[in-house]
């Protein structure tokens, strides 16, 4: 394992590529995150009513529907058939992000993503222990419940506890009981599950991450030849097993992160100061030479990996 393990995470990068460049993605998406909340929040605060909703449903400029797909489905479910509009709108919204990867969403849009990302960072600093790590597969359990609570009840089960829109209620309202569920979130990933909310139990990431299987916008190891195995690009990334298969590979395996789990958010093109990663599309067939290395590759050191 290099040397290189042992320097403060991004450390490499900031010096050979700048701080603001190292940096590009993650300021992106969080100027992206503010940007859609801000859209929202216009009305009731500048009393700008551009865009009338918040992520579950919206009416911009009083022409242009969007509609959450995942509160589509519970509505639908749950025996409430959405209107013309809202179908349209979960149809534009399910159609885009096929496109662009579901769980961009997740990364480039949910306002809980900075809250777990803080965590996260707190987390790190104080050199707590990984904590309680519930299987992957648990956020689709989770999903499946939500689906069926809401076939039970006949209602729209999620948004009653619904961290994303409470969030927004907060920002609105002020101080109340919606943030006990946002501090919660907070807490759990800070405390209880490192990356556990995000990456083992939001329904939401999971709906997105089905939607987003054949997703079109990937990120690609293309020049994996060129790794010095710092591990940053592990240490940063939410759903870090999706890189080994792309950056591990051999001459005849693709280079592309194909996995659906990935959220392009962009932070091991930030971190990576070789510059080994990049964004592209799924199509692309452009050789990526394997690595030459011994036969047996050390795993991410478990105080590095996200």
């Amino acid at each position: 394992m290099s040397d290189k393990t042992h320097l403060p995470v991004g450390a490499e990068a900031i010096r050979d590529k700048g701080w603001l460049t190292a940096h590009k993605y993650l300021l992106l998406r969080r100027a992206s995150q503010l940007f859609f909340l801000f859209l929202f929040l216009m009305g009731p605060w500048l009393g700008i009513w551009w865009v009338k909703g918040n992520l579950s449903g919206s009416l911009t400029f009083d022409i242009l529907p969007l509609t959450d797909p995942f509160i589509a489905a519970q509505g639908i479910i749950a025996g409430h058939w959405p209107a013309l509009t809202a179908l349209i709108g979960a149809l534009i919204v399910g159609v885009a992000y096929a496109l662009i990867g579901g769980r961009v969403y997740c990364s480039w849009v949910c306002p809980i993503n900075p809250v777990t990302d803080g965590a996260h960072w707190l987390h790190d600093k104080l050199g707590m222990t990984k904590g309680w790590q519930p299987k992957r597969e648990t956020r689709y359990y989770v999903l499946g419940m939500v689906l069926a609570v809401s076939l039970l009840t006949g209602t729209i089960a999620w948004e009653f506890v619904n961290p994303i829109s409470m969030l927004h209620r907060g920002l609105i309202f002020g101080v109340g009981f919606a943030w006990a569920f946002v501090l919660a979130v907070f807490l759990f990933d800070f405390a209880v599950s490192r990356r556990g909310w995000c990456g083992h139990l939001c329904p939401v990431g999971a709906f997105y991450n089905l939607l987003g299987t054949a997703s079109v916008l990937r990120v690609t190891a293309k020049n994996r030849a060129a790794c010095d195995d710092c591990m940053d690009c592990f240490a940063v990334c939410p759903e870090n097993h999706v890189i080994t298969p792309a950056l591990r590979g051999q001459d005849d395996d693709t280079p592309l992160i194909l996995s659906p789990d990935c959220t392009n958010c962009g932070r091991c093109i930030d971190v990576c100061a070789p510059e080994v990663f990049e964004f592209t599309h799924r199509f692309d067939a452009t050789p990526a030479p394997g690595r030459v290395r011994a036969k047996s590759t050390p795993a991410p050191r478990a105080d590095k990996a996200a």
